[in-house]
């Protein structure tokens, strides 16, 4: 029994923030901040801010820009975080309401009506709220029967969800589920962090799987999938639940994003590239049978030395495309973008390599074939 990737779907914001208007408001912030605290930067109590510049960005990441849903709140010097206004109860939540559309595009490239699909994945780095599951209100809002659920891990929760989806196709649970990706990164990103305040963006993809093979469609098989996870703090989210018991600044930079970027790097890299050699090899597949490398878009450099390492010389565009210099890292749904964009030159039986990495660490890899 064959399972597939019988179409994806993509929602992009319409707003787009530079890195010359990022750097712009940075600075702006820099400034107000140092102003404000000259005294105790004079007596050596605090640090005085520097400033960032988009070259800095840019060398740092391969970032040029970043779609993000509030451009007013994360530019303004006094506020720096995006601005969302509180929605009823009884309202779509920002989540529910980008996967809606992200959905609707998925099933439309899949040519499978609303009641084919029997459940709903909800997979991201981050949910809007503890319960009810944000994916249970995308299934009422689609109109999807049978079963829906929430899992998170960070920027493999894509890759890990259609596992699961494929799963649950193997063992009778379902013909088709549909996995959602709402990543609303600039909500958990520090933009008054020099080192970090360019990374993410947002978007929200969805990908269809199914065991039926139409023939009307692209059909992409998935002929394996293999996840690893190895526990480490350099990357890390201390909001939760539990925060405000703690008699705690809900507000303090340790309730937000934060990495030790280097050691990521220094400790991700083997990781991913032994993953997907093993993978490959376990499925009598050799490199160079890959026709394209659709990562995690968090690190133009990452992403170049892991195809590197695998190919043994200089990946082109072609076997490992980006999509991160204009959408930012989108966490999970950054492989899902690029292979949404990029698969549509492939022909029948051509083989691609979906490929998550980062926090928990985790990673996951699926390869797929074109039918």
């Amino acid at each position: 029994m064959g399972i597939y990737i019988a179409g994806t779907g993509l929602f992009t914001p319409n707003e787009s923030i530079s890195n010359e208007e990022l750097v712009k408001s940075y600075n702006a912030y820099a400034d107000l901040f140092n102003q404000q605290n000259k005294e105790a930067i004079e007596k050596g109590d605090l640090e005085e801010l520097t400033y960032s510049s988009a070259d800095f960005i840019y060398k740092a990441s391969g970032i040029e820009s970043r779609y993000v849903l509030s451009k007013e709140g994360i530019l303004d010097p006094q506020r720096m975080k995006p601005k969302f206004e509180k929605r009823k109860d009884n309202e779509p939540s920002i989540q529910a309401e980008i996967a809606i559309k992200a959905s609707k595009e998925a099933l439309k490239n899949a040519n499978i009506e609303i009641d084919q699909v029997d459940g709903l994945i909800c997979a991201c780095s981050n949910l809007q709220r503890a319960y009810p599951a944000v994916s249970i209100e995308i299934q009422q809002e689609l109109g999807i029967q049978g079963y829906a659920y929430d899992m998170n891990v960070a920027c493999s929760s894509a890759t890990f969800g259609i596992q699961n989806a494929v799963n649950d196709i193997k063992a009778g649970v379902a013909e088709t589920i549909l996995v959602v990706n709402p990543e609303i990164c600039t909500a958990h990103l520090n933009f008054k962090d020099r080192d970090g305040h360019f990374i993410f963006g947002d978007v929200c993809t969805a990908v269809v799987i199914s065991k039926v093979n139409d023939a009307t469609r692209e059909n992409f098989e998935v002929l394996d999938t293999k996840l690893k996870t190895s526990f480490s703090n350099n990357i890390r989210n201390n909001f939760g639940f539990i925060s405000k018991n703690e008699d705690y600044d809900l507000y303090s930079d340790d309730q937000l994003f934060k990495q030790e970027g280097r050691k990521v790097f220094k400790q991700v890299v083997p990781m991913v590239e032994e993953l997907i050699a093993s993978h490959l090899k376990e499925n009598n597949l050799l490199v160079s049978d890959i026709k394209r490398l659709w990562l995690h878009q968090a690190n133009l450099s990452m992403n170049s030395l892991i195809a590197k390492r695998l190919l043994g010389r200089d990946p082109n565009e072609d076997e490992m495309p980006t999509v991160l210099n204009k959408y930012a890292n989108t966490s999970s749904a950054g492989s899902i973008i690029a292979f949404h964009k990029y698969s549509e030159d492939f022909r029948k039986g051509d083989l691609g390599v979906i490929c998550s990495f980062g926090a928990g660490y985790s990673v996951g890899s699926i390869i797929v074939q074109k039918t």
